[in-house]
């Protein structure tokens, strides 16, 4: 669920709509496809989101920078692409 969220997101920059404002998002991937940095920031305001999300062998797991889980799960749940 997570992860077909995160792969909607094209690696490097794009933009995307959120709650109805506009947020850049830099998408970075890692170990051949296993982990994955993505920040976004919303373009006319404060608002930021960053995270970081690993693959392993036992499990996939959503590490939030300095924020709550639930807010980025519903960033990822609710973005819609431009």
């Amino acid at each position: 669920m997570l992860l077909d969220a995160i792969n909607r997101i094209p690696e490097g920059y794009s933009e995307v709509l959120y709650q109805k404002k506009k947020y850049s998002v830099a998408k970075d991937i890692y170990n051949n496809g296993k982990s994955f940095k993505i920040y976004a920031k919303e373009l006319q305001g404060n608002d930021f989101i960053s995270l970081n999300y690993y693959i392993t062998s036992t499990a996939e797991l959503l590490k939030p920078c300095e924020m709550s889980d639930q807010k980025v799960i519903s960033f990822l749940m609710q973005f819609k692409m431009m």
